[in-house]
């Protein structure tokens, strides 16, 4: 079975394929200044362009991971989820509070996909 990894960088890939399956790494805002809304919606889009690039699609997730720096910040995170959410098909998923790399990221998201 073959092994696929998307947008490789140094120390990760964006995503890898292995069968019918897409992991996707962490991802997170491009721009570290903007709320943890913000931040949720551009991770989302990058989600969105990761999936579309192995040849899925958010109707598929199986399952996501949301990390916050401040569990607090969850309303804000599930607005832009909830707008971006394919409510015929939504993964399993789990919210944690953790320390990122950079304490300017607000969230960093991963999750796992089927492929079409």
């Amino acid at each position: 079975m073959s092994i696929r990894r998307l947008q490789p960088e140094g120390r990760l890939s964006g995503a890898v394929v292995h069968g019918n399956t897409v992991y996707l790494a962490g991802q997170v805002a491009d721009d570290p200044t903007q709320d943890t809304e913000a931040q949720t919606a551009d991770i989302l889009r990058q989600i969105d362009a990761l999936l579309a690039e192995a040849g899925t699609d958010k109707s598929k997730l199986l399952s996501a991971q949301v990390f916050l720096v401040d569990i607090a910040d969850a309303p804000a995170m599930n607005r832009a989820w909830d707008a971006w959410l394919d409510t015929a098909n939504p993964p399993a998923r789990a919210t944690v509070q953790a320390h990122l790399v950079d304490p300017r990221w607000r969230v960093e998201i991963t999750a796992i996909a089927a492929l079409a």
